[in-house]
């Protein structure tokens, strides 16, 4: 065993979304995977009432104890009337050297864990507040990704406040008969629904709405092939090799049960057998979309090509699933980075783009007093 000091690691999970339960099993196998002699971890998990657990009690639920009594036994002692009570645990570990949030969706992935872990003047793994909160919002993410110039679909927004003008026909008469819905803040297919009518089409905005009040409703591509990239690195990120999925014919896309309920009819091509042109352009497209989003240190990006292997740019996930059928590993396991030694590079990259950070003046000093 090494005498060194060991790095210490917090590592925050669960969270307030539907992506909850997917968080948890990405930590798990993140926890697994570390090398004990090298990190100290401590746990730290937040309810789905917005609530972070301490380590022990965290650990209970890693150790298989059911969520719902280990949650009530810690909140039996919760001060509600201190408006720190849903962080104050974080008290508990002063020593924490880095902290690698794995938190999918709301209030992880978005911006505010991100804030919270800046406030703390900490490193963390993974994008800073705003590329968090823009990648996260898929108009936003569209928005630049077009004024750049990089690829993605034709699409419309609708809100409450608009849904009267964008009504079946005016859609289908921009975006062509087969229409995708989705909530624009939301993540692992969740609300996204297929229209080919006007009553799949209301049903499906009546569904996104209850995730969130901007709801992108996208032109279809034809029969599509899906492939996604793993991106890695800070200013001079990389791109693993290309991977594809392909769904049952019976399953109208890849959505949330194919993604973590039941994976057994899903097929992850790895690497994918495309032509060498149509890769080169698809990892060119991911390292431009992680530049101008200004991500850092990961991200699997998500791509549709249509039948004449053109690639649309379709989704940015900057904390992506670390679950046993999860790509962003399998992605960089085939790129010759395993899952131990990716942990490493993604610790490394968090006190890189930190000590980068540091060096910023955030007050005035004339240069000639420095």
């Amino acid at each position: 065993m090494s005498t060194e000091k060991k790095i210490h690691v917090g590592l925050l999970f669960g969270g307030n979304s539907s992506e909850h339960d997917v968080s948890k099993r990405s930590a798990h196998n993140i926890y697994d995977a570390m090398d004990k002699d090298r990190y100290e971890i401590s746990l730290f998990m937040f309810t789905k009432d917005g609530y972070l657990l301490s380590d022990a009690s965290s650990r209970r639920i890693f150790d298989g104890e059911p969520e719902d009594k280990v949650v009530a036994d810690a909140l039996k002692s919760v001060d509600e009337g201190n408006p720190l009570a849903p962080i104050l645990n974080l008290s508990e570990q002063r020593d924490i050297d880095v902290y690698f949030p794995i938190i999918h969706g709301n209030l992880g992935e978005d911006g505010t864990v991100q804030g919270l872990l800046r406030l703390l003047k900490k490193p963390y793994v993974g994008s800073g507040i705003l590329a968090s909160a823009v990648s996260f919002d898929k108009d936003t993410t569209k928005q630049l990704l077009t004024h750049n110039g990089i690829r993605n679909t034709k699409y419309v927004v609708v809100t409450p406040e608009n849904r009267n003008e964008y009504t079946y026909d005016v859609c289908r008469d921009l975006l062509g008969e087969l229409m995708f819905l989705k909530p624009a803040n939301q993540g692992s297919s969740v609300g996204i629904h297929k229209a080919t009518n006007a009553e799949e089409f209301e049903a499906g905005l009546n569904d996104a709405f209850r995730y969130d009040f901007k709801v992108l409703v996208e032109q279809s591509i034809e029969q599509p092939e899906e492939v996604e990239v793993s991106i890695l690195g800070n200013r001079n990120p990389k791109a693993s090799k290309v991977g594809r999925i392909i769904v049952p014919k019976s399953d109208t896309f890849y959505d949330y049960n194919n993604k973590f309920v039941d994976a057994s009819g899903v097929q992850f091509e790895l690497p994918a057998s495309i032509s060498t042109t149509l890769a080169s352009e698809v990892q060119q497209m991911a390292l431009d979309a992680f530049r101008v989003l200004g991500c850092c240190g990961l991200a699997r990006i998500d791509f549709l090509v249509d039948h004449d292997e053109v690639p649309y740019l379709s989704e940015i996930n900057t904390l992506p699933g670390f679950t046993n059928i999860s790509l962003y590993p399998q992605l960089w396991e085939i790129s010759g980075i395993s899952y131990e030694k990716l942990i490493d590079n993604l610790i490394d990259l968090a006190f890189e783009e930190f000590d980068r950070r540091s060096k910023i003046h955030y007050d005035f000093t004339p240069l000639d007093a420095e």
